[in-house]
């Protein structure tokens, strides 16, 4: 059944819900299914032992040699086949000598197979119109290994011919000795890749929770050794011992009616047969505490492993868990309404949490929350990151918040509060079930069963959440948060920027000390609603309104200046999308600003609304779905929000009543001041945190508004600088709102006139000085410095491309260039060089400047590398104006742009971003009828030529990123 609140912020979950992972409780058959017990004959696999009711949209069979299906008919989008082949066999099944085989297979079977010759996977996919990466990609987890494919634009033969090849890989992959040799080195890359500070860190974590159990030695990634010893005997042992019928699922849907998919299931994996004896899984092992476990006071695990770690670039970090082992269940309604409860009690945790850190509390952030990790163990985590040094004391404070939790109830408001949360979110879900797309579908069976539990559609959790109703009552809630903080072992990790600041032994000592419970940080509900909120004004009305031409969207100006854009639909049943555009955006800044910048992107929103406090929008939006999201693009500022028709006027009075009657709370900025101040030093653990500290700084040719502010910037910023900064922003520049989705034109139109429409004219804006400048061609690099591992290092190339919205036009076209430019370089670092997936070609064309554009090339690699990724850049580069690419490269793009572009279209993302800032600029509309054809529609002559136009290689700049000890 579909677990809701897991270990995600609230926020944050929120807004994944309903595409998070929902599981299941199979019972396989044949040799498999002596791990299970078979009862219930009748019932669909994936429901057998549960009494939850089967999602009627699913039809759940096995074929006759063990393999299992689940499969779907969903138009979301309309003519694309999402399949997941899911084979139950990971990094947790591997033998001491195989650690990363699991994963080096994923590779291996993209490499060549039985239809598929080496090298011809990828291009196959994408001339089937599957993006690499995206539509077709695969993971391995410690659990089980799944091979992903999303085909767009099905039709028979096509269909045909994707089972065909997807067979071929999974049951006859060419496992030689030159793929397992070639693959080897790429796989190594990647672990060189994830290196650094934040893997010791993840090592650790996993090797100090789990210690003892096959999950601290099992990393998906493996070891150097094992995987320098692979070949192709002990890869293909592998293979054949894990996969096989009996442990593969197959999930598919799409557009194409579930009798088809069944009868390609049958005729393409309906002969596969394991070859030799069926293998049970292994003991994936249970936490059991060692000999210093110790009972800490008032906790309900005693302490055992505690690590420490020094490391000097990451802030200081408290991590630790209650273990309790894993156990399969039976699925049932009760045990969901338990699942639930559990999730509500943590709830509760996380907002007193953060109401304690809003206050000014001596931790930045803290949460708690439960997940059963690799089937190995049922654990509750709390994770700190203290504010200072003060670490004793954030750790006190949190420990005191729970210890609050687990002496005393809950208020009834509380659970109130929380229950509202679910039940808006579980009702969004209902509302909105017709427009799940058919690969987060197939995505949630995957996940359900590797946790062995069930699937329900959005109406039956609903269900089962109404009738709790009643029965969480503070008691209730008491006994499962007790359980939550109860095992056999409590196990932690923390981070210190510096050994003497903490040892295992204070670590110990602050465990195991007395905390007195805490109830201050109990959140008190409050009386406030919409209709006691100040109006805005006078309500407007709407002065024009004219069709745009495209689709049924129309720009409106109310009688106070407001644009508007709408577009009622159906498209996306349930979903209404808005945004609000105004001012200049990156051009309102001056350069010296850069720290309010950053400021407020993080906090703007947060430092309340008129009468109301960050507490009080919580409140009041209680139970209903808004947002209020902000971002700065180059010539304007942009706030949004996903809400629904119910909700829509009294999301854009948020929106308007932020413009107008602003507030200027202190704490929201305090707390992301510190926030970048902490995080600042984590940029320098690897090169692609120095990439994402300083590219956009190099790229914009130095531009001050767009460096990262260091700390000493962040300390001199303070309360009055951020809002000079940004009160004047907020109360200047022309209106533009979008709407578009599930709403009456009459309803929308009434909420914009009630809240924008009743706003003061506005005075105009004047953009500052433009700051940002093209990068000059390099003759030698320039180089950055890292301080992570000596083994990694990253390298960019950039060619100077254009700018503005005359050459749109062009911009699409530089895009399939880009790609074919990507296509090339991928196969080129993959095979010479031993890069993995991280080379990267892409364009950008800025449509609000005359310049700015360009193509990059970008990788991550060895230091010894770099000089080789840009002279292999610049051979393409002249390759490409020299040579027309071939036929075959331009498809191998433009097919799957297209597909891209037609899936894309059919949502109201898709438009919102296409006509952006049009209700104030028609002039943007011209360029919407050509966009298909611009993307998917070229000549090898016309590439040759836009190669030829941008890519000289004397106009190219560089930047690499080296380890401190190789800079220049």
């Amino acid at each position: 059944m579909t677990r809701t609140f897991r270990t995600a912020p609230l926020a944050a979950v929120l807004a994944v819900l309903l595409v998070s992972p929902a599981y299941a409780q199979p019972a396989p058959s044949a040799e498999a299914a002596r791990d299970w017990p078979q009862v219930e004959p009748d019932r669909p696999w994936i429901y057998r032992g549960s009494d939850v009711p089967p999602d009627p949209e699913w039809q759940f069979g096995e074929l006759s040699n063990g393999l299992r299906y689940a499969v779907r008919f969903n138009e979301v989008p309309q003519e694309q086949l999402s399949i997941r082949v899911r084979i139950d066999a990971g990094s947790l099944h591997e033998r001491d000598g195989e650690r990363g085989f699991a994963h080096l297979l994923e590779h291996l079977l993209f490499r060549e197979s039985r239809y598929l010759k080496e090298g011809e996977t990828i291009p196959k996919w994408e001339n089937l119109g599957a993006t690499f990466g995206s539509d077709t990609n695969a993971e391995t987890t410690p659990t089980h290994t799944v091979y992903k494919l999303d085909v767009p634009d099905m039709n028979p033969t096509k269909l045909d011919e994707t089972f065909k090849l997807l067979s071929g890989m999974v049951e006859g992959p060419t496992l030689t000795e030159k793929g397992v040799r070639t693959e080897v080195p790429i796989v190594l890359a990647e672990m060189r890749e994830r290196g650094g500070a934040g893997k010791r860190v993840a090592d650790a974590t996993r090797e100090t929770y789990f210690n003892g159990m096959k999950l601290a030695v099992r990393s998906p990634i493996g070891t150097v050794e094992t995987l320098n010893a692979a070949n192709q005997q002990n890869v293909r042992a592998f293979y054949n011992r894990w996969y096989r019928p009996e442990n593969t699922v197959i999930t598919v849907a799409g557009d194409v009616a579930p009798a088809v998919m069944v009868q390609m299931l049958e005729k393409y994996f309906g002969g596969w047969k394991g070859k030799g004896a069926w293998t049970p899984a292994p003991d994936f092992g249970d936490p059991v505490p060692g000999a210093n476990a110790k009972a800490a006071a008032g906790a309900l695990a005693p302490v055992d492993k505690l690590t420490v770690l020094d490391e000097p670039d990451l802030p200081i970090s408290i991590n630790y868990a209650i273990l309790r082992p894993w156990e399969k269940v039976a699925d049932t309604i009760e045990y969901n309404e338990g699942l639930l409860t559990n999730q509500l009690s943590m709830a509760i945790i996380n907002r007193r949490l953060e109401n304690r850190a809003r206050a000014g509390g001596s931790y930045l952030a803290a949460q708690v929350g439960q997940d059963d990790v690799s089937r190995s163990t049922d654990a509750t985590f709390v994770s700190i990151t203290p504010l200072g040094d003060d670490w004793k004391g954030a750790l006190t404070d949190v420990r005191a918040v729970i210890s609050d939790a687990l002496a005393n109830p809950p208020g009834e408001d509380e659970i109130a509060r929380e229950f509202a949360e679910f039940e808006n979110a579980f009702r969004v879900g209902v509302e909105t079930q017709e427009v799940q797309q058919a690969a987060d579908l197939a995505n949630n069976v995957v996940q359900a069963v590797d946790i062995r539990e069930t699937v329900a559609a959005p109406d039956t959790v609903l269900k089962v959440l109404s009738g709790m109703r009643g029965k969480v009552t503070p008691d209730a809630i008491l006994s499962h948060t007790r359980a939550l903080f109860t095992g056999p072992v409590l196990r932690g990790v923390m981070t210190v920027p510096q050994a003497s600041m903490a040892d295992e032994a204070a670590f110990r000592a602050a465990m195991v000390a007395p905390v007195q419970a805490d109830a201050s940080a109990r959140v008190q509900a409050k009386a406030i609603s919409f209709a006691d909120l100040p109006s805005l004004g006078t309500p407007g009305t709407v002065s024009e309104a004219v069709p745009t031409g495209i689709l049924e969207v129309e720009r409106l100006t109310l009688s106070n200046g407001t644009k508007l854009l709408i577009w009622p639909n159906d498209a996306e049943p349930g979903r209404v999308s808005v945004r609000v555009r105004f001012g200049d955006g990156y051009e309102a800044f001056g350069k010296d600003d850069a720290p309010y910048i950053a400021l407020g992107e993080f906090a703007l929103m947060g430092t309340g609304i008129g009468p109301l406090s960050q507490d009080d929008l919580d409140q009041v939006s209680n139970g209903r779905k808004m947002g209020l999201d902000f971002s700065i693009e180059d010539g304007e500022f942009v706030m949004g929000a996903e809400t629904r028709a119910a909700d829509l006027e009294d999301q854009l009075y948020l929106f308007a009543a932020k413009l107008a009657t602003p507030r200027w709370d202190a704490n929201p900025v305090l707390r992301a001041k510190a926030a970048l101040e902490m995080g600042y030093d984590t940029y320098s653990t690897s090169p692609n945190g120095v990439m994402q500290r300083d590219l956009e700084y190099i790229l914009r040719g130095k531009d001050p508004r767009f460096a990262t502010p260091t700390p000493a910037a962040l300390k001199a910023a303070d309360m009055a600088g951020f809002r000079k900064v940004w009160e004047p922003i907020l109360a200047s520049g022309a209106l533009e709102v979008e709407i578009f989705g599930d709403v009456p034109r009459a309803d929308a139109i009434a909420a914009v006139n009630k809240t924008f429409g009743a706003l003061a004219p506005r005075s105009a804006t004047t953009p500052k000085a433009d700051l940002s400048k093209v990068p000059a061609p390099t003759a030698e690099p320039i180089f950055l410095t890292h301080r992570g591992d000596a083994n990694q290092a990253a390298a960019v190339i950039g060619w100077p491309t254009g700018g503005g919205r005359q050459g749109i036009q062009v911009s699409r076209q530089l895009e399939i260039l880009s790609q074919i430019f990507n296509n090339r370089l991928f196969d080129a670092m993959r095979e010479r060089l031993g890069a993995s997936y991280a080379p990267n070609v892409g364009s950008r064309w800025p449509l609000d400047r005359s310049d700015g554009g360009m193509i990059l090339a970008m990788a991550q690699l060895q230091p010894e590398a770099v000089p080789a990724f840009f002279e292999e850049s610049k051979k393409i580069a002249a390759d490409l104006a020299t040579t027309p690419p071939t036929a075959e490269e331009v498809s191998r793009v433009t097919e799957p742009l297209r597909q891209l572009i037609m899936r894309a279209s059919s949502g109201n993302g898709f438009w919102l971003r296409e006509l952006a800032g049009s209700a104030g600029d028609p002039s943007r509309l011209s360029a919407v009828p050509t966009i298909l054809d611009d993307y998917s529609k070229t000549t090898p002559e016309a590439m040759q030529m836009l190669a030829q136009t941008f890519l000289a290689n004397d106009r190219s700049f560089e930047v690499a990123i080296v380890p401190e000890e190789q800079g220049q």
